[in-house]
């Protein structure tokens, strides 16, 4: 047996990797070197021997551009062949759009390169649907606005900065401040929350910074604070905008110095924490109006969040509402007209008022669908009286909201889409038709408002 030596093993374990941004220009290159050369050497020879080089040029340069012309054709075959086969797969197993028949009426054909930028751009969607399940399955959502909020979450997770959710109320922003926990290298430690709201003033400052034994009435014993307890780990302060300013005061010191002082204490306490701050106000303003300290805004906004309003992001509630429906009753589905109706409401509330009225829909339903007639008349007092006229906004109240023509126009028609998509179940040709357009301006329109018709397939 004979044995190989290590520089034997390296030798033969070379691989060259080559960019084909680099290789095909080298080659073309190299077609035009080797014209010249030949160009020249004929040229050469027939001048030397007092003969006319015109017809040898000729056909040395007819064959040349055959085996130039051949010689791209196999490189243009050797790196589209591959992308080809990719595309028809894809368009083949069902889940992309059908790119051909959405340009069916058009006058205008699809280049090859269009095409596979259409199917590359659709599959990068899908890859970043699934990436946003597999890293936050806690976190129903596939829109646009929701993919960039995880992406946030995904590049200031790792870091220790200070993070300021900003959303309404209802939206879910203690669900980001544990994600946030949860991606961060802190994940093993403890994750603490604490509503500034919910706590009388006087005891948010008991509660944040602990006190000593007979620090005030009623304190019989010590008391670590949220501060303390969060040590290594995050604390998740909710609804800041509502603290009082004597305590914002006693806050920015603890985030400056990352030490406490318990309340009837005198010894502080070194602490290593992570906050995270959310709140439903306008801090801004608030400012300005001297509510907020202007430093503990800047000290806590470090990194913004801003997370979307449901109706911001109307193409998760068909998610949002199975999601919660299966959380009751993994029997019961929703009909149509049900979603279409979930759709076309505002949701003042938005996430929690949407999940209070799945809830409630499906004790008042105790069948295995759930009609319209079952949700809450908050719901259903919005509907327009014609079952077949698509949803659209009050333009009376947008109006006197401020609202010009042009955003009352736009809302309109992306809910004329939206309500399409859903009686169709995300199938475009058939909401094109219902909309009496064609597919090929659907696909525009969808494109425009950010719309994923996949997210009504059901």
């Amino acid at each position: 047996m004979s044995i190989r030596s290590p520089i034997e093993i390296n030798m033969r374990d070379i691989r060259f990797h080559i960019n084909l941004y680099i290789l095909i220009p080298v080659i073309f290159a190299g077609f035009t070197t080797l014209s010249f050369l030949v160009a020249y050497q004929l040229t050469s020879f027939y001048i030397s021997k007092s003969l006319p080089p015109q017809w040898p040029l000729a056909f040395w340069g007819a064959l040349l551009v055959i085996f130039t012309f051949v010689c791209g054709l196999l490189v243009v075959k050797f790196v589209i062949s591959p992308v080809e086969r990719f595309v028809d797969k894809t368009q083949t197993m069902g889940v992309l759009k059908d790119i051909d028949s959405s340009q069916k009426g058009s006058d205008v054909s699809v280049g090859e390169i269009n095409r596979f930028s259409r199917v590359f751009d659709q599959v990068t969607e899908i890859l970043s649907k699934m990436e946003a399940s597999a890293l936050f399955p806690e976190i129903v959502g596939h829109s646009t606005a929701m993919r960039a909020v995880l992406n946030q979450i995904v590049k200031v997770a790792p870091t220790d900065s200070m993070v300021l959710v900003a959303g309404e109320t209802g939206t879910g922003k203690e669900l980001i401040a544990h994600a946030i926990h949860g991606h961060s290298r802190r994940r093993s430690q403890p994750f603490l929350a604490l509503n500034c709201a919910a706590i009388p003033e006087g005891l948010l400052e008991s509660e944040l910074f602990g006190h000593e034994k007979g620090a005030f009435t009623g304190a019989v014993n010590r008391k670590i604070g949220k501060i303390e307890q969060a040590h290594q780990g995050t604390l998740f302060l909710d609804e800041i905008g509502d603290m009082s300013l004597e305590t914002q005061a006693k806050l920015l010191r603890a985030l400056e110095e990352r030490q406490v002082v318990r309340l009837g204490g005198t010894q502080p306490v070194k602490v290593d924490v992570r906050f995270i701050a959310a709140t439903n106000k306008n801090l801004p303003e608030r400012v300005k109006k001297g509510l907020f300290r202007e430093d503990l805004y800047y000290r806590l906004n470090v990194f913004l969040i801003h997370l979307p309003p449901l109706r911001e992001r109307r193409e998760d509630i068909p998610l949002l509402a199975e999601h919660f429906l299966s959380t009751v009753n993994d029997t019961q589905k929703l009909s149509t007209a049900c979603i279409q109706r979930l759709m076309a409401h505002d949701w003042p509330g938005n996430v929690r008022e949407l999940q209070n009225a799945i809830q409630s829909a499906a004790v008042m339903s105790g069948a295995d669908i759930v009609e319209p007639v079952h949700l809450p008349s908050a719901i259903t007092n919005h509907w327009p009286a014609m079952q077949n006229e698509p949803a659209c906004p009050d333009t009376t109240d947008a109006t006197s909201d401020g609202q010009d023509l042009d955003h009352q126009l736009r809302e309109f028609e992306k809910n004329m889409l939206i309500h399409a998509l859903s009686q169709s179940r995300g199938i475009q040709k058939q909401a094109a038709k219902l909309l009496g357009i064609k597919e090929r301006s659907l696909w525009h329109r969808l494109k425009k408002h950010d719309i994923d018709a996949s997210a009504y397939k059901m």
